[in-house]
């Protein structure tokens, strides 16, 4: 039975065993009523309530990673793994997968660059995680699926959330962000230190902890709700009650506080200084981590609560805590003033109220509780010496945490510099990666080594590791094919380029592939027996735009030829050139394009974007003839071409452009050196490519689904699980803005193609909600192909 209205949590029991800080705790599956924990000591242990009905047993210790562990969360029960597993993350840079009763790792995931601190687990085995390295990873099964970047400092917390698709990130540099299918579609801005924890309270809402000591309450539209303060110290973790809104914080405090209605209900001093994690348990019993290696639970059950000697020994053990003045959690503290012991004759007003008290000179703490009604002392405030640091990593540099951060004075009237260090590093390395830093002359390298050794007496671990990264850098920060293309664009010329010649005005249609063509709607009339066959994916080959008119083409070059500045003239002999390329390329004649017209083609191209669309439906015809793609496509080329399609496709510039640009990357596809090339560059180009979707034209988000549908038929036939996720991430954030039924169509190709016949593709594709997004597709009326490829689709999923 649990306690009273307003019970108050007491000790349910206290559990040795990790070596060193407890830094993470999540609720187990397996067996009912577990925990699990992780530490510095490098390990994670299982814990399970033993029959006596108060007090838990370690069931194993799991061990795989080569440096500490920082955090873990449980992925829930599947068909291979009916118990769910473990996911642990480490300073190692990795994440250990562990089965419920194996002490050694299923699968270590490798991927990211620095500490991986914060894991959450979705729907169908997606686990999120975030790491130092200012990034946060999206795995399926062992394979990393995308990666989410944005941050600009260290992720310290993320979580799924229970919307398909949705993902929180909080970070070191104070923001957090929502991630849709991958991409950033909001950021919550407010906290004023490193944000440290998250929590979900529905799907419309979610909880925030940060350094500042503040918690927040956010609306997912971005509405900062609510600020809660009582904390006097950096917030270390979050975490919710079952089935109602309350919830429990721990901090660099020495406290746990129990938050009700809104209010700060109840405050729980522990006799360490960081407690780093907290979890709560079905039962609404609290798990808490710290930096003494102890986990202790306190409940509110009379049950479950310790003996009267237990609860003694912890209370003995709180009031012998020696507090740290300078960390401020008591205020500013000035001994002289303080009362004597009579003072503590007079009630408190309020559960965890403070008050010190000076007796025989030497200054105590006490705590107020309101369910005994009695002062309760929570240890002896002492005077503090300059750096030792009792605690383990409690200091922050540069959104990281460290053993200590030193101040060193290199002159009298000079700058002072920050040292970081951490106790597992050379002293004498990190002493000249610091010189260097800041520029110091190396002949102080002896007496910066000999401050660290010092300062830091006693406190050495295990042998160096060599995985550190360098504080200074931190290591990683640079990621290949994070930047999006060069986007020195003139400003956008706001005309629409006059003239009977349009590009993409006339229909779209594609060359029919023979029997039912679902691109050109040929042939459309179907007998009732065919209706089960699917003839739209997987699709083979890729989707061409092939329609074309070289008199229009050709008028409208000429008119706007006249137009030209003298350096981008064409001459008449020019003109000539690209009229015959013109001619070559769109016949089937046996003639192949010569290298003087594709030079020329190539000095036209380069016209300012105001005039330039009609050489570029020239190079949009032309590129389909394996003479051009091979010539353009190659290894020698192709770096030019690319950079300059993708400086056509920048959103700012005219949609006649985009338009052509799209439609020539579709056209690169039909020979083999261009699907090679288009390969190698997906990332820049789909990234670059996405952002066409804001323009509010149907032809464009046409051009924009079959570049997605070629990528796809392209994916289709090898097995790039990071190309598939990319895939998948663009069709679910293009089918939002989406309106037109062609570019849907073409869109669940390219859906279809990619997920057929593989699972984790399938897997992934509902872990982002596409199948909620495309129901509505299954019952339009006209054209019938959407409706029947969407049954077709959402039959796989």
């Amino acid at each position: 039975a649990m306690a009273g209205e307003g019970g108050a949590f007491r000790l349910r029991c206290s559990l040795l065993g990790h070596g060193q800080d407890v830094r993470g705790l999540t609720c187990g599956l397996f067996p009912h009523g577990s925990f699990v924990s992780v530490s510095r000591d490098r390990t994670a242990r299982l814990w399970a309530p033993d029959g006596l009905n108060r007090g838990f047993t370690e069931m194993h210790c799991m061990s795989g990673h080569s440096n500490f562990v920082s955090c873990v969360c449980i992925i829930p029960p599947s068909d291979l793994y009916p118990r769910g597993l473990i996911a642990t993350g480490g300073n190692d840079h990795s994440i250990c997968i562990f089965t419920v009763d194996s002490t050694a790792p299923l699968y270590v995931l490798k991927g990211h660059k620095n500490t991986v601190c914060s894991l959450s687990s979705g729907k169908f085995g997606t686990l999120l995680s975030g790491s130092w390295d200012t990034t946060a990873k999206v795995w399926l099964n062992d394979r990393c699926m995308m990666t989410l970047q944005g941050h600009t400092a260290a992720i310290w917390a993320v979580k799924i959330l229970p919307e398909q698709g949705l993902m929180l990130t909080g970070s070191a540099d104070k923001t957090i962000k929502l991630w849709k299918a991958g991409r950033c579609e909001r950021t919550f801005t407010g906290h004023e230190d490193c944000v440290r924890g998250l929590a979900i309270l529905s799907e419309m809402e979610f909880l925030s902890c940060a350094n500042d000591a503040s918690i927040r309450r956010w609306q997912i539209s971005g509405e900062c709700l609510q600020v809660y303060y009582g904390h006097t110290n950096y917030i270390y973790s979050i975490c919710v009650f079952p089935r109602c809104k309350d919830f429990v914080t721990t901090g660099e405090d020495r406290s746990l506080r129990i938050w009700k209605q809104g209010e700060c209900a109840q405050t729980i001093r522990l006799p360490a200084q960081s407690v780093w994690c907290c979890c709560v348990l079905d039962n609404g019993d609290i798990v808490v981590g710290a930096s003494d290696g102890i986990i202790r639970v306190f409940t509110e059950s009379l049950e479950r609560t310790a003996s009267a000697e237990e609860i003694q020994a912890f209370e003995n053990e709180l009031s012998q805590a020696s507090i740290d003045p300078k960390t401020g959690d008591l205020g500013d503290i000035n001994a002289d003033d303080l009362p004597g012991r009579e003072h503590l004759k007079d009630p408190g007003t309020r559960d965890g109220q403070t008050r010190l008290i000076k007796d025989d000179g030497k200054v105590e703490a006490y705590q107020w509780s309101v369910s005994e009604g009695r002062w309760i002392k929570i240890g002896d405030v002492v005077g503090s010496s300059g750096a030792t640091q009792q605690t383990s990593g409690k200091v922050l540099f540069e959104g990281k945490e460290y053993d200590y951060v030193f101040t060193i004075d290199v002159n009298e009237n000079g700058p002072s510099y920050k040292l970081p260090y951490n106790i597992t590093d050379d002293p004498w390395l990190t002493a000249y990666n610091f010189l260097q830093k800041n520029d110091l002359n190396p002949m102080f390298l002896d007496q910066v080594a000999k401050f660290i050794m010092d300062n830091t007496k006693g406190q050495t671990l295990l042998s160096t590791s060599a995985q550190f990264s360098d504080p200074f850098t931190g290591a990683g920060r640079y990621v290949p094919g994070s930047s999006s293309g060069p986007s020195t664009m003139p400003a956008a010329d706001p005309f629409t380029g006059a003239g009977r010649y349009v590009p993409g005005s006339t229909s779209i249609a594609a060359a029919p592939v023979g029997g039912v063509d679902p691109y050109t709607g040929m042939g459309a009339y179907q007998s009732a027996a065919a209706k089960a066959e699917n003839i739209y994916f997987p699709k083979k080959d890729a989707v061409t735009f092939d329609q074309a008119n070289p008199t229009q083409i050709l008028g409208k070059l000429k008119e706007l030829n006249g137009t030209a500045s003298e350096e981008h003239k064409l001459t008449e002999d020019e003109l000539i050139i690209l009229e015959k390329l013109l001619s070559v390329t769109c016949n089937t004649s046996a003639e192949t394009p010569t290298a003087q017209q594709l030079q020329t083609l190539w000095r036209a191209v380069n016209w300012p974007e105001d005039i330039v669309f009609p050489v570029l439906d020239i190079l949009r015809l032309s590129v389909r003839h394996p003479t051009v793609n091979e010539n353009f496509c190659s290894e020698k080329e192709h770096v030019q071409f690319i950079v300059l399609l993708l400086k056509f496709l920048n959103p700012k510039g005219k949609q006649a452009n985009q338009l052509l640009a799209l439609r020539a990357l579709c056209n690169c596809f039909v020979s083999h050196a261009g699907q090679k090339l288009m390969m190698e560059q997906r990332d820049e180009i789909m990234t670059q490519a996405i952002e066409t979707k804001s323009a509010n034209n149907k032809n464009i988000h046409v051009a924009l689904a079959t570049l997605t549908l070629n990528y796809a038929v392209c994916l289709h036939k090898v097995n790039n699980v990071e190309g598939k996720a990319q895939c998948l991430s663009v069709i679910s954030t293009v089918m939002e803005v989406v309106q037109d039924l062609e570019a849907i169509f073409r869109l669940l190709v390219a859906l279809g193609t990619l997920i057929s016949d593989d699972i984790n593709a399938v897997q992934l594709a509902k872990s982002l909600g596409v199948d909620s997004q495309i129901k509505k597709y299954a019952s339009v009326s006209e054209p019938a192909k959407v409706k029947e490829c969407c049954r077709f689709v959402l039959n796989l999923l």
